[in-house]
C-alpha cells in the first residue's frame, strides 16, 4: 500500500452526499497517512443523506472560499443525488475541481460525483465510470463510459456504487501515491 503521508487530500462536497461515499474513502486515505479536510461551500457541519433518509452530520474542515486547489495534492468527489446537484452549479466549486483536472493531479469521484465533472467541460475523450443514470450525460459530455467497478484513466478515479468503495479507495490511494500526472 502507497504511505501517502506527505499528501493532503481535499473532499469537496454539499449536503446531502451520500454517507458512506465520504466516509469510506476519508478513513482509508487517512489510514494510508493522508492528510484529509472536508470543503464545503457551507461552514459548520453538513448533513449527510445515507441510502432513503438524512444520516450523520459531520464538520466542515475549511470553507472553500478560503482554500486554493494549490494546497492540495489530490481530490475526492463523494456522490449522493443532492450534493452533486448543488456543486454544479456553485461555480467557485466548479472552478475548484476544474484545477485539479487542468494540473493533472488525481481526482477521485464515485456515483452521482462524476456529474460535477461534466460542468468543468474537461471530461472530452476521458474513459470514466458513474452511477448508471448518469451515463448518457456523460457520454454527452464526450467521456467515454463503461461499466466496471473501478476505472482508472491518466489520474482520474471514478466508480458507480457504494458497492464499489473497496475497488475506489484501493486506486485513489494507488493515484494519489503517484502523484501528479502530467498531461503531455
Amino acid at each position: 500500500m502507497a504511505s501517502l503521508s506527505n499528501r493532503k487530500v481535499a473532499i469537496l462536497t454539499e449536503e446531502g452526499f451520500e454517507q458512506v461515499e465520504l466516509t469510506s474513502p476519508k478513513e482509508a486515505l487517512e489510514a494510508a497517512g493522508a492528510k484529509v479536510d472536508v470543503i464545503s461551500p457551507r461552514s459548520g457541519r453538513i448533513k449527510a443523506w445515507d441510502q432513503t433518509n438524512w444520516g450523520i452530520e459531520i464538520n466542515v474542515d475549511k470553507q472553500l472560499d478560503s482554500v486554493s486547489p494549490d494546497d492540495y495534492d489530490a481530490l475526492v468527489l463523494p456522490g449522493g443525488v443532492l450534493n452533486p446537484d448543488k456543486l454544479r452549479q456553485n461555480k467557485e466549486a466548479v472552478a475548484f475541481v476544474s484545477a485539479f483536472l487542468d494540473e493533472g493531479k488525481p481526482v477521485a469521484a464515485i456515483c452521482h460525483g462524476p456529474q460535477v465533472l461534466i460542468e468543468t467541460g474537461m471530461i472530452g475523450g476521458r474513459t470514466l465510470t458513474s452511477y448508471p443514470s448518469l451515463q448518457t450525460d456523460l457520454k454527452n459530455a464526450g467521456a467515454h463510459w463503461i461499466d466496471q467497478d473501478v476505472v482508472v484513466d491518466n489520474g482520474l478515479v471514478t466508480s458507480r456504487t457504494p458497492a464499489d468503495l473497496d475497488a475506489f479507495n484501493r486506486k485513489a490511494i494507488e493515484e494519489i501515491g503517484e502523484g501528479t500526472h502530467h498531461h503531455i
